[in-house]
């Protein structure tokens, strides 16, 4: 191999190199929709803050990754994944076996199941010490589903509005007797009314948040899946999810 071989293969080995070094930390787009306080929102500097938040960075520090989380409209947050103007989406997505048929999903991060909100001198137990009693959901929700499955769809005991803040609001000014939705954001909420507590109806089916990839992308996802199970492993989850809904967490499934 004469001089000028030699020079053109080490410059060939120094730009595969570079490459392969450059590709391991590309700084990867995380979409979140930041409007599902306390998963993901904006605080008054425009920052995106949240529990997803708080996770994906925990996560990414024990993998080495390096993030840049953007702000991404939920109707259009599988559509940047597909299209590739987001590497992975972390905003409140329930796993579940019909999206499993598009994408691919890390072990759970998030217990996700519906939860009730009563005023602090309630005695109900659960669901069905509800009956007679003015209970809020939001329109077409999880919660809206199980009152009326329960009591009847239409129960005129059943009080549907827009939001779970309008909901806990309305619970708060006595206007309704309890409040049923996604157990994130009525824990979140009734954190900010000392008159209210909440109920946990263990016959409320549980269901779990993960991170999306596109599928296929085995070798992010075992990325993910690594610095997840480090987050659990030192208490970094349970320091998170304190934080975030004065709890203790629960113990998550390992897949």
């Amino acid at each position: 191999m004469n001089l000028l071989h030699k020079i053109a293969a080490t410059a060939g080995l120094l730009t595969l190199a570079f490459g392969a070094a450059h590709a391991q930390n590309k700084e990867l787009v995380v979409g979140s929709s930041a409007t599902y306080r306390p998963f993901a929102y904006e605080s008054p500097t425009k920052e995106i803050v949240g529990y997803d938040v708080d996770m994906i960075k925990a996560i990414a520090q024990k993998a080495g990754l390096q993030i840049k989380i953007v702000n991404t409209p939920w109707t259009g947050i599988f559509a940047a994944l597909n299209n590739g103007d987001v590497d992975l989406v972390i905003s409140g997505v329930t796993i579940n076996d019909k999206r499993k048929q598009s994408y691919d999903f890390t072990t759970p991060y998030f217990e996700a199941r519906q939860l009730i909100a009563v005023h602090s001198n309630s005695t109900a137990k659960g669901l069905k010490d509800l009956a007679g009693k003015k209970i809020g959901v939001v329109t077409g929700s999880t919660g809206d589903d199980m009152a009326s499955r329960e009591f009847g769809k239409t129960n005129p005991d059943i009080r549907r509005f827009e939001s779970t803040p309008v909901v806990i609001s309305e619970l708060a000014n006595n206007g309704l007797d309890a409040a049923i939705g996604d157990n994130g954001v009525i824990a979140f909420r009734t954190q900010e009314h000392k008159q209210l507590k909440t109920v946990s109806d263990a016959s409320f089916p549980k269901e779990y948040f993960g991170i999306v990839v596109k599928q296929g992308n085995k070798a992010l996802l075992d990325k993910l899946n690594a610095g997840l199970a480090a987050v659990k492993a030192d208490g970094s989850y349970a320091a998170i999810y304190k934080k975030w809904f004065q709890a203790d967490a629960p113990a998550l499934p390992a897949q």
